[in-house]
Formats: structure tokens, sequence, C-alpha cells
């Protein structure tokens, strides 16, 4: 393991970078779409609102003008609330990974890299390619036989949106053990590093509220406890491997 201070370069390199105001390639695409879109100075607490409000009040509309069942209601508003959830982790783990005194290659390995784009992108086509097919399909048994192009629109956008941000957090998990096996660290970013695992973990653990509705669909309960447990076993090693400086 190497230390964040063996010579000037790696020392000026673990500077923290988040004053306010961070450095697209230093934030998830999540963030830099929010804080990209010109003429929008989004705060965190706004975007995490209007995310809030804007997916929910397509669920209940949607719902109401094609009498959808309250089963689909309450499946729609769970889903909108695990997806607002991991909006406010990924929010949390940007700003404090951009505050750790950790070499610049940390935060180009899980924010500039979009590994964790390509991991959501995978997880969305597989739930795609379960969603699609089988006699009756899940949508089918949720919405009916014909469900209507708005109703499917809508949730597969939100599909995505969890997809996305089941992706962002086994990366997030991965580059954790990666930093705890390759740098030491102060006992202050080590304390720091430690919350970032747990917010992690905590996050994949309100994944669970999804089970209730998926749990007659033995492939989807197994991959989401599969992902949670993951995800789980890999932060909390990243935790207890991580060393600090002496």
């Amino acid at each position: 393991m190497t230390g964040t201070g063996d010579d000037p370069e790696r020392r000026a390199a673990a500077t923290p970078r988040d004053d306010g105001h961070p450095i697209f390639g230093d934030t998830w695409v999540y963030e830099s779409l929010v804080r990209g879109i010109p003429g929008f100075g989004l705060s965190t607490r706004q975007a995490i609102g209007i995310q809030l409000v804007l997916f929910e009040s397509l669920v209940v509309g949607l719902a109401f003008y094609y009498g959808l069942p309250s089963t689909a209601v309450v499946a729609g508003t769970v889903a909108v609330a695990v997806a607002t959830g991991g909006s406010v982790a990924m929010l949390y783990i940007g700003a404090a990974t951009r505050h750790l005194a950790l070499p610049a290659v940390h935060r180009r390995l899980l924010f500039g890299s979009s590994v964790e784009v390509f991991f959501g992108l995978m997880a969305f086509v597989i739930t795609l390619t379960y969603l699609f097919t089988g006699s009756p399909t899940p949508l089918a048994s949720l919405f009916g036989s014909s469900p209507p192009a708005p109703v499917v629109f809508v949730t597969l956008l939100i599909l995505w949106d969890l997809c996305y941000r089941v992706g962002t957090s086994w990366w997030t998990a991965m580059v954790s053990l990666w930093r705890s096996l390759r740098f030491r660290v102060t006992p202050e970013a080590a304390h720091q590093c430690r919350r970032i695992d747990a917010v992690n973990v905590g996050f994949a653990f309100l994944e669970l509220a999804l089970l209730p509705f998926v749990a007659t669909h033995t492939v989807v309960v197994a991959a989401l406890l599969g992902h949670v447990a993951a995800v789980t076993v890999v932060s909390t090693a990243a935790a207890l491997l991580l060393e600090t400086e002496r």
C-alpha cells in the first residue's frame, strides 16, 4: 500500500477539491446533468425535490387517467422513493469524496471513468429482457395485456433511474475496496471513507423495499438480494481493510 503523502505531487493531488462548484469529470454523470443545464443553478435539495415531485406526479397522474390498479400506484411510489433515496446517497457520496484527502486518481476512477453508467446500462438491459419475456410478461401482470404507451414510457424511465443507481452503488463499493487496498489515509479521511461505505450499504438495503412487488419473480428476487449482499460484503471489507497513516 502507499500513503497519500509519498511525494509533493501526490500530496498536491490529495488536496480536497469540492468548493461548492465541482469540476465536470469530478462528478457523477447524474450530477453533471443536474448542474450542467444552462440557466438552472439547482441546489442539491432542489434537484432531489424536483425529481421526487415530477416522478410521483407522473405515477399518480397516469394511474388516475388510465384507471390503473392501486398496486401499480403503490409499486410506482415505492420505486420513485427508492430512486430518490439513491439520488440522495449519490450526491452525498460525490460531495464527501471530493472532500477526501486522497490522490486525484481515486476521483478519476470513481467519476471520470463513468463505469457506473455501464453497470447501470447492463442492469437495465437485463431488466428489459426479463420484462418482455414470458407469458404473461411482468408488465402485463401489472398493467394488463395492452398497457398504454405513456405508462410503459414512465415505467421504463423509473426503472432506468433505479438501474443507474444500482450500478453506481456497485461501482462505489468496488472503488472503495480498491481505495482501501491501495492507500493509507489520515484518521479523519478514514472516518469519512467509512461513512461513505456505510451510506452505500444503507442505499443497498433501501432497495429491499422493492421486494414485496417482485416476490413472485424468483429471478428478480435473487438478483436483488445478490446485489444487496455483494455491496454489503465489498463495502464492509473496504471499511475493515482501510489503513490509517502512523
